[in-house]
């Protein structure tokens, strides 16, 4: 029997929350193109959502900077570090 997953950290729990509301607000996009809404409207949206998910990869990448998403147990190197920051970037 696989092992059940780890239990979620305040932080994981903020994180998807934070990821739902992201969520919503690209269902919103969706429908402001539907609706034929302004362009200014929309991209004044999309600047939203961008910021939401960066601020919600900062938070994983502090995470992860911390040592609970890199390899439980074992230290963080400054390679770790600098690998994380290069995949928030892609």
């Amino acid at each position: 029997m696989p092992d059940a997953p780890p239990a979620l950290t305040d932080t994981d729990t903020r994180v998807l929350l934070r990821l739902r509301r992201i969520e919503g607000q690209v269902r919103g996009l969706q429908r402001m193109i539907e609706d034929g809404r302004d362009c200014h409207d929309i991209l004044t949206q999309l600047s939203g959502v961008r910021s939401a998910l960066d601020a919600a990869g900062e938070q994983i990448l502090e995470q992860y900077a911390s040592g609970c998403r890199a390899r439980p147990g074992e230290p963080i190197t400054p390679q770790d570090v600098v690998r994380a920051v290069k995949l928030l970037r892609r």
